[in-house]
Order: C-alpha cells, then structure tokens, then sequence
C-alpha cells in the first residue's frame, strides 16, 4: 500500500482503506461504500476484495458488508499512526527552524548584506577549497 500523503489531494491506499471501513462500520452494500468512499466499481471492488481476504471486512449473504473486529483494530491503529505523522510533522518544522535561526546567528553578520551559501558556512568553503 501507499504511504501516507500529507498536502495532496490524492488519497493514500490506506486512507481509502480507512474510509471503506468507516462506512462498514454499520452493515453497507456496495453501492453506498462506492459513493460513501467516492471509488469507481473497479476500485471498490478492489478495496473489498483486499479487506475481505485480511480479515478486515466481512460479507454476508444478503450483499452487506461490515467491519470485523480486525478492521476496528486497523482504524483505531490507523488513527494513532495519523496522530504520530502529525507530531513528527511538526516536530521535523520546529527542528528546520531552529536550525535555521542557529545558522543566522552563526553564519550572518547583523552589518552585511547576504552572502552566497559557500560565503555564509566557512566549513563547507575549507572542504572545497582542498
């Protein structure tokens, strides 16, 4: 499956996955998961198909499907997984930031214009330099 797309429009299989599961959440057919999920009939087809050979969705004799035990398990997981994503996310920002403060306060004088990267890292102009 595909990793988790943040910015973008395009959904992840697991976010779609995620969906299909969340209208299964009480017993659905087919064509409310399509619509509900906003998948073509190939897609929903392949997304049943793949939640029902994992133990995640099950199908019963009068065309309805519903999330299994498993499948709360993955949406619970899943949203935990989210929730991580995020806090690192902002982590990671939170870091570049720092780091570039850390590297205007070392590398910029208050008094000079701005230089070419090479000019502002002296360690990176004694390393081209040899």
């Amino acid at each position: 499956m595909n990793s988790v797309r943040s910015m973008n429009k395009n959904r992840c299989s697991l976010d779609i996955a995620r969906e299909v599961l969340s209208i299964a959440s009480v017993r659905a057919r087919k064509t409310r998961i399509m619509y509900g999920a906003n998948l073509s009939f190939r897609q929903v087809q392949k997304y049943l198909n793949t939640l029902l050979r994992n133990g995640l969705l099950e199908h019963d004799d009068d065309s309805g499907y519903l999330i299994t035990k498993a499948g709360r398990e993955f949406l619970s997981l899943y949203e935990e997984y989210l929730e991580q994503s995020k806090d690192l996310r902002y982590e990671v920002e939170k870091n570049t930031k720092d780091r570039l403060q850390l590297e205007n306060m070392c590398f910029n004088s208050k008094g000079q214009n701005k230089h070419s990267e090479n000019e502002k890292d002296p360690l990176n102009n004694a390393v081209n330099s040899q």
